[in-house]
């Protein structure tokens, strides 16, 4: 974080010859051209002020932004009078014309041509506030060379002689071109009189130096400037501060900065108090040295003050306290300033909202926007936003559609809102839900702009949805958006999907047509279209259409592609030459083209090359996706290797049936278990009794437990509804051996697991009982208790106590998050629950 922000660095206290020389507005539009002559730059001839005198000095730091301006201001006032004795106003509008040409005549000038020929006919018409002007200009344009010529003039000039207003003008056109002309600076200072400095010119000087980082020199200064008998201001100090305060090597200690802060507050001069700008340095200043405590004190002296904080004291003020680790303490500070009529506005709590993101607290921050409306501060869209981006980077999908309607009830949500609501369903997979949104925006009369045009596009690309990506594409052309080359790749690509490949390349070629290059993205979605389908003779077009016509180079997803349309269109050779070519491009291979070369080897059927890349797969990446291991399952499958005996059988069986149960296809894994059971792969998997009824996992993978579980339930379920004998306990054995023993058993995966599975199941049936930390039974009396509530429910189309149906797969180009969905599958975390009380002689013979 730069020791200075952006407000600060632009505040009127210390860049005071950006206030000296005002730029005219920046738009997102860029900048006007002139359609020629003078009026080109009308914006930069603001006059500066004339009226205030002495007393504005005396009020220049009562209030935050007061400044340089005041100064600026005050130096004008000073010299009026004797701008009108020598040099006549003249007429506005004439006036303006002169400096126009005043500034193209020097503009045009050579470097020995005489600049008083330039000012000949306009003598006599010129002020010296029009001069200002002119230098503004030369500022904005970095010309200091005409800057000093056309001072050297006037100082030879009775007529237009230089006064303090522009002398401080000179030195800040000189100040901003770097410690060189520093000495230039001190020159034109020294030809200003004694008697003729006030703080306008010392500060302009001090600002200089504390623009090149001379923190020291600029401090010497001010110290001269008290000893010369020129009272300094707020804007003086404050300049003093931040070069002080932007100090690194070595930097200030922060002692230093609060004891200009002390000569501040104790200044009997009213000038001189401390205002916004000089708290929002030393905020700035104690949150990169991460002093918290500082921080604190701070705050409350400028309330205590009556300097109410703005969104840059509060961001800092966030930011000293996240860096020492205690975010928790702001908003206690922040409640403690709502009971005592201070309440923080809106971007303190969306600052420190945003704090707790940054760490991922998910938690915290959904306290702040509840602290927030406890403290009677409406929320914005903003906050609500950076809360909806949170739950959103984290697969929190129900809680982001909560989180939506809640919004709906509180403050419209805006264009932004509904952006980040589209890319957050468009990374979960939600392809569809976003197009829904999209149609809710326009009913509910929120304006879509070309961001979320092409997030739309994407989501409907990424999903396949080309129906709705022409009318997303028809309205943008209906409200007259021509469409970027990002939303017509969207539309190619959702067209790949549906192998429409004459109307994905028709697609791309209306990119052309509206004078909307494609790049490098849309080359890539239509070559991945051809990929899919095998058809690398139009991949292999398209690349070289784009190399030798669009001049653009293939870049690592182009490698994929044509390896992708190599591998399904049977050219293994080629595959593996374009995965080396990439490799000799200096394009780092990721899982995809790693997995791009093995499916080739695969289909080859060549089982050492598919290891030894496998074996690359698994040192590259942290964890190979279930795609590489389908391709490994089905080259040892065809090549016999799954007869190796029951060891391997067994951990294929669990491989399998764990990734069947995350994916939610809980009637496939159902029969697959059903496969193992008649292999003999688990013979202890079933045992029945009078006394028990058990079913033990202890040798399966966590998925393949929760499977053989909910089958087991099932069971369960249709003996009690055909009113067999109960045994005394039933019983779900998770470990064996010594571990039966330990304590800490619950806390393991499969116990851990199984135990919350059978209790969000059953509702508390089942407990770990005291003599065998290795089971998990559920005793005769409740079994009982099921038995009557199956009875009473007669009439019911239950089928069983676990539902065994088949999710939809996850849709092509999404993101998959299992982590709402583990209360359903099992993995929530353990309840703290005390042990259900058994008699050890009861239950030890069973």
């Amino acid at each position: 974080m730069a020791l200075v922000s952006t407000a600060t660095v632009a505040s009127s206290s210390y860049h005071c010859d950006l206030l000296l020389f005002p730029a005219a507005r920046r738009s997102w539009r860029g900048p006007r051209r002139s359609r020629g002559g003078a009026g080109a730059r009308l914006a930069v001839l603001e006059r500066a002020g004339a009226g205030g005198g002495l007393a504005v000095l005396e009020r220049a730091g009562g209030g935050s932004g007061a400044g340089l301006a005041a100064l600026e201001r005050a130096g004008a006032a000073a010299a009026a009078a004797r701008r009108e004795e020598v040099v006549p106003a003249g007429n506005g509008r004439s006036s303006s014309y002169e400096v126009e040409s005043l500034i193209d005549r020097l503009s045009n000038l050579p470097p020995r041509g005489s600049i008083a020929r330039c000012l000949e006919t306009a003598r006599h018409r010129l002020t010296l506030q029009d001069f200002a002007a002119v230098y503004r200009e030369f500022s904005r344009r970095g010309d200091w060379q005409r800057s000093l010529r056309l001072f050297k003039y006037m100082q030879r000039q009775s007529w237009c002689r230089p006064d303090e207003h522009i002398h401080a003008i000179v030195i800040g056109v000189l100040g901003r071109q770097g410690p060189a002309l520093l000495d230039k600076c001190l020159e034109v200072f020294h030809d200003l009189p004694a008697e003729s400095r006030t703080a306008l010119s010392y500060t302009s000087l001090i600002a200089a130096y504390a623009r090149n980082a001379l923190h020291e020199e600029a401090r010497a200064l001010l110290d001269q400037m008290k000893a010369a008998g020129v009272a300094p201001t707020a804007a003086t100090y404050n300049t003093v501060l931040a070069a002080c305060a932007r100090a690194t090597d070595p930097p200030v200690p922060f002692d230093m900065l609060l004891g200009l802060f002390a000569e501040m507050r104790h200044d009997v001069s009213p000038s001189v108090r401390p205002d916004l700008t000089t708290y929002n340095t030393l905020l700035v200043a104690a949150a990169v040295r991460s002093l918290a405590d500082q921080s604190e004190m701070l705050l409350r002296t400028m309330l205590e003050a009556g300097v109410s904080p703005d969104t840059v004291s509060y961001r800092h003020i966030v930011d000293a306290f996240a860096s020492a680790a205690n975010l928790s303490h702001v908003a206690e500070l922040f409640s403690e300033m709502a009971a005592t009529g201070h309440t923080p506005d809106s971007s303190a709590y969306l600052g420190l909202m945003e704090a707790y993101t940054r760490v991922g607290a998910t938690a915290e921050a959904v306290a702040v926007l509840r602290q927030m409306q406890a403290d009677g501060c409406m929320p914005t869209a903003a906050t609500y936003r950076v809360l909806l981006d949170l739950y959103g980077r984290q697969g929190r999908f129900d809680g982001v559609r909560e989180l939506f309607r809640e919004m709906r009830t509180a403050v419209p949500p805006d264009t932004a809102t509904y952006n980040v609501l589209f890319r957050v369903f468009g990374d979960g997979g939600f392809f569809k839900e976003v197009v829904e949104l999209f149609h809710d925006m326009l009913e509910t009369g929120v304006e879509p702009d070309m961001v979320t045009c092409e997030n739309v596009m994407a989501a409907c690309g990424r999903g396949g949805l080309h129906e709705d990506a022409r009318e997303v594409l028809e309205y943008m052309t209906r409200e007259g958006m021509v469409p970027t080359a990002g939303a017509y790749t969207g539309l190619v690509e959702a067209l790949g999907h549906a192998a429409m490949y004459e109307e994905a390349y028709v697609a791309f070629n209306m990119m052309t047509e509206i004078d909307s290059l494609p790049t490098i993205e849309a080359y890539n979605a239509l070559a991945n279209a051809y990929a899919k389908g095998g058809l690398f003779q139009e991949a292999e077009a398209i690349f070289s259409r784009m190399t030798n016509n669009a001049g653009i180079q293939k870049n690592k997803d182009s490698f994929d592609a044509l390896i992708e349309a190599y591998c399904q269109g049977s050219q293994l050779d080629d595959a593996v030459k374009a995965y080396m070519e990439m490799r000799k491009s200096r394009f780092n291979p990721d899982g995809r083209s790693l997995e791009g070369v093995l499916n080739a080897y695969c289909i080859a059927g060549v089982v050492d090359e598919s290891k030894e890349q496998f074996e690359e797969l698994q040192s590259s990446v942290t964890l190979p996706s279930i795609i590489a291991y389908c391709m490994m399952l089905s080259l040892y499958a065809r090549n016999d290797s799954t007869l190796e005996g029951c060891d391997y059988s067994l951990r294929f069986f669990n491989a399998l049936l764990d990734v069947l149960w995350w994916f939610g296809q809980k009637a496939r894994a159902a029969r697959v278990l059903e496969q193992a059971v008649k292999f003999r792969l688990f013979p202890e998997l079933y045992r029945d009794t009078k006394l028990v009824w058990s079913l033990d996992v202890h040798r399966m993978s966590v998925g393949g437990a929760l499977v053989a579980v909910s089958v087991w339930l099932n069971k369960l379920y249709d003996r009690l509804k055909g009113d067999e004998d109960l045994p005394q306990l039933v019983s779900v054995v998770v470990l064996r051996g010594e571990m039966e023993k330990s304590t800490i058993t619950r806390g393991l995966p499969t116990a851990k697991v199984v135990y919350s599975f059978l209790n969000d199941t059953l509702s508390a049936s089942f407990h770990f009982p005291k003599w065998n930390k290795g089971r998990i039974i559920c005793l005769k009396s409740q079994l009982k208790k099921l038995q009557s509530a199956i009875d009473s429910s007669n009439g019911s189309a239950t089928a069983g106590f676990v539902p065994m149906t088949n999710s939809h797969l996850p849709s092509p180009g999404s993101k998959i998050y299992t982590r709402e969905a583990q209360v359903d599958n099992g993995t929530a975390h353990l309840p703290d629950e005390p042990l259900v009380e058994e008699k050890e002689s009861e239950l030890l013979p069973l």
